[in-house]
This record gives structure tokens, sequence and C-alpha cells, in this order.
């Protein structure tokens, strides 16, 4: 792999950013395993950083590891939505910067307009980008304009349910309900016939308002398992804009992603050059600046349409890191900064395939069903190719108030089939115990044909209910406990 020529050592680097952009310190406005990613990469940038924490969270690994941490209270979901909580806090630790991470509030326009206004760093794109791409119809409406393939639909908010039934007969069905302002999976629904669209309508409406605070929805046409293939942008604010490479999302419940790869193996190189070239378009049509991602569908004859754009750092991202060698959230804060983008586009270059499984404390044969408390045992696994991005131990307790992921598991490997033999090792390595987690099925996916072959959309996990039949083997010394238990218990009858 060529590796570009980046900076003399990590002391050269840490003063440049600090001659350059007098970021000293840095507070996360966020929790877990995401927390611990971007102090590490502080750490590497002699950047300070400052976590925050609710109670629910006083023994998180990102309050350990920070080298400051600040209380948010008791309110185990508010304390981190609270936008001028936050901003103060970093006033009052006198950080020079917020990073928001992903989830909470890091799509949020307002954050980034107090942060501003306050004087302090967001690291990521302006106020108005966020909103203007958070609006799904003046999303599509930049797209179309800079000549980014859509999907067909409404050309802007649904009226009523009526007018959705007309238009939804003139483009045909199944169609999609979406929530203009959605995100995560959140507000949407397929509807294959009118009956479908009219009981759906409401419901999309109604999480609309609960998720996102709009009633308003917009409907496209639903392209029927397509691959879902998302592209890692960087902008900076001297007019430089860069692809590295696409990520394959297609292996999703619920919309929700459950597995992730880059590059992906369904793509040829042409489609590669392709889909790249589109994200760059895209941002550039907006003036994009800092780390984003541009979401697309790939139909079965291989036709790419702009589904979003994600103004934020992914959960995914060290997929790309893996195959590509940038750190993407120094690269984040270099461009807060106002330096310019480390990276040529013609010194990006990919090596392997990386893939990511998001080890969620759920599960999977109980429909997914969240499973929180206390992990008795865990172990990490290891090795060339194995990196784990998380924020557990041995004795943490899984709070039941935010998303069931805990960790993620990263492999990389040369070529496609060394890729999976490699991760099915890992996962063998790897042991959370005293909760139920998604290790088993995501080892059920490396065992699927289809997944082997490199054949695979959005409609694999419903197609392969067969992934969870499958047992759990338990550690020696919890199998010992629990036939001890029940000696004891028969004893005593």
């Amino acid at each position: 792999m060529k590796s570009p020529a980046r900076f003399k050592d990590t002391e050269v680097f840490a003063y440049n950013v600090r001659d350059a952009c007098v970021i000293h310190k840095l507070l996360i406005a966020n929790r877990g395993e995401i927390a611990v990613r971007i102090i590490r990469a502080c750490a590497e940038m002699g950047i300070t950083s400052v976590a925050v924490y609710t109670d629910a969270d006083r023994h998180g690994l990102h309050v350990k590891k920070a080298d400051e941490s600040y209380s948010l209270g008791p309110d185990s979901l508010a304390g981190y939505l609270n936008i001028h909580r936050l901003v103060n806090v970093a006033r009052g630790a006198g950080c020079d910067a917020i990073h928001p991470g992903y989830g909470f509030l890091s799509e949020n326009p307002q954050f980034a307009q107090n942060c501003a206004r306050r004087g302090i760093r967001f690291i990521g794109p302006e106020a108005e980008i966020i909103r203007r791409m958070g609006d799904k119809i003046a999303a599509r409406e930049a797209m179309i304009a800079a000549g980014v393939p859509v999907v067909p639909g409404s050309e802007g908010n649904l009226k009523d349910v009526d007018e959705a039934a007309v238009l939804a007969e003139k483009i045909g069905y199944p169609v999609m309900l979406k929530a203009t302002n959605g995100g995560g999976g959140r507000g949407i629904r397929r509807c294959d016939d009118e009956a479908a669209l009219r009981h759906n309508y409401e419901r999309v409406r109604s999480e609309a308002t609960k998720a996102f605070g709009s009633t308003e929805i917009f409907m496209e046409k639903a392209i029927v398992n397509p691959r879902h293939i998302e592209v890692q942008i960087l902008a900076d604010r001297h007019g430089n804009v860069i692809h590295l490479f696409e990520r394959d999302c297609s292996i999703q419940r619920r919309h929700q992603k459950l597995v992730e790869i880059a590059p992906s193996p369904q793509l040829s190189e042409a489609q590669r050059r392709e889909v790249g070239e589109l994200a760059v378009r895209a941002a550039r049509a907006v003036n994009y600046e800092n780390a984003g991602t541009v979401e697309f569908l790939m139909d079965a004859d291989g036709r790419f349409y702009f589904m979003e754009m994600n103004t934020r750092l992914q959960v995914e991202h060290p997929v790309t890191e893996m195959i590509t060698g940038v750190d993407i959230v120094q690269e984040q804060i270099r461009v807060a900064a106002g330096l310019p983008l480390t990276y040529t586009q013609d010194q990006i270059t990919r090596r392997g395939f990386a893939v990511e499984f998001r080890i969620n404390a759920e599960d999977p044969k109980n429909d997914f069903l969240p499973s929180f408390g206390r992990i008795t045992r865990y172990f990490a696994p290891g090795g060339p190719g194995v990196r784990t991005d998380g924020a557990i131990y041995t004795g943490y307790h899984i709070p039941p108030h935010y998303d069931s992921m805990c960790a993620k598991l990263v492999v990389w490997a040369m070529d496609w089939d060394s890729l999976i033999r490699r991760a099915r090792r890992a996962l063998g390595d790897m042991g959370v115990y005293g909760v139920k987690t998604t290790i088993p099925y995501h080892l059920e996916i490396l065992n699927s044909e289809a997944f082997r072959q490199g054949s695979f959309d959005t409609g694999y996990v419903d197609a392969h209910p067969e992934l969870t039949d499958y047992s759990v083997r338990r550690p020696t010394r919890e199998l010992a406990a629990v036939i001890a238990a029940a000696i004891t218990a028969h004893k005593g009858l």
C-alpha cells in the first residue's frame, strides 16, 4: 500500500494543530465506544480530552479514559441532549471544540449553531449544511440540481393520504413513506398496496412527530431488495473534496445495520469509480465541509440512487480506516481547525477487505430483544488484522437507557476468503458473558453460502431466518456454576 507523507511524528503534528487552529482541549458530547474512539484520537494529537456522563454512565470506560470528566446529572437520556448544558460545560472546562460523535446531537443544527455562537469549534459541518441535508426534500432537490440520480418520488412533502394514494398509483407500488427529517431507520414504512399506504400514513406521521418533532413526510418508489452502498467523503474549507471508497451496508434488520464491509465485494471497478464520483459531486453541490457519508441504493441492474447524506461520523467508519490507513476522526479535527486535508484523492489507495460486526446486547433468538445487565466475563479478540472498538469490561453493567450496541469487532484481511476465515476466528475468540449478544448470529452469517459468495442485499436477514438456529456455548466456569446451582437445588428438594 502506498503510504502518503503525513507528518514526521505525532509531536510535530500536535504542534501544527495547536499552532494553526488553537484546539488544545476538546469535549466529547457522547458516550460509550464512540467517546472512547475520539479520546484515543485526541491522545495521539496531543489534545486534552473531556468526557461528560450521566449517573447511569458514571462507571463508563469513556469516563475512566478521558483526561477530565464532568457529570450531566441523573437524567440518563436528556443529559446528553441538553445543548446549552453541554456547551456550558465545554466553556467552563476551557474547551476549544466539541465533537458530537454519532447519534444524540450529531446532526442537530441548533447544536452546531450554539457552539459557533459561543466561540467553540463544532467538529462537523456548519449548521446550515446539517439543516439542509437533514431535510430529505431539500437534499433531494440539491442532488437533482447536481445531476446525482435520485429515487422517483414526491416533489415535496405530502399534503394528505389522498395525495399519497394518487402519487403511489402513478409511480407504482411498492412505495416508501419517509419522515422528511428522519434518520436511523425511524419514520419509514414500506407500502405494497393502497390499503397498506392508508394504514401506515398516520403511523409514519406519528413516528416523525415523536422522533423528529415534525409531521412532514414524503414518498419514494421502493427499490426492492437493493444493495445499500455508502461512500465516505472528506472535505475542507479550502475546496478539497475526496472520497475514501465505499462500504456495503446491505445486511440490515429493520433498516438498522448489522454488518458493514469495505470495499463492497458486489461492485465492479467501474461501479466503484462511478459511485465515488457521484459522492464527491454530491458533497461539492452543497459546499460540504468535514467528514460525511453519501448513501446510495443500488438496484438489480446496477444503477445507483441517492438516498441521503449523513452529516457526521458513521458507526462503521473503522472499516474505511482499515482499508485506507486514514484516521477519519483526526481528519475531522484538522478540518474543523481550518487546516487542509492531509491527503489528495490520488494519494488514497485501498488494500484488502475489512468487515465490522456490531456486537449488540440483544437476543437474536428472541426477535433481537435487548439484553441489558452485568457483563460477568469479557474477552477481547486479538491477532493480526483485528480491532475492537468498545467501552465494556468485566463487571460493567450495560444500562437499559441507550442503544444496545456495546462493541464493534473490525477485521481486515488481504482478500475476501481470508477475511471470512479471520473473522470467524476473531468472533470465536471474543467472549461477552452475562448478557446475550449477536456474536453467535454473526458466526452464522459467516457460515452462510450467500455471504461467502459475496451476494446479499437488504432482504438478506428476512430471507435467512435459519441464522437464529444456533446453540450458545457457555464458558467452562459459568457452566460449572450452573451445574453446581442445579445440584444444590436438587438436594434441597
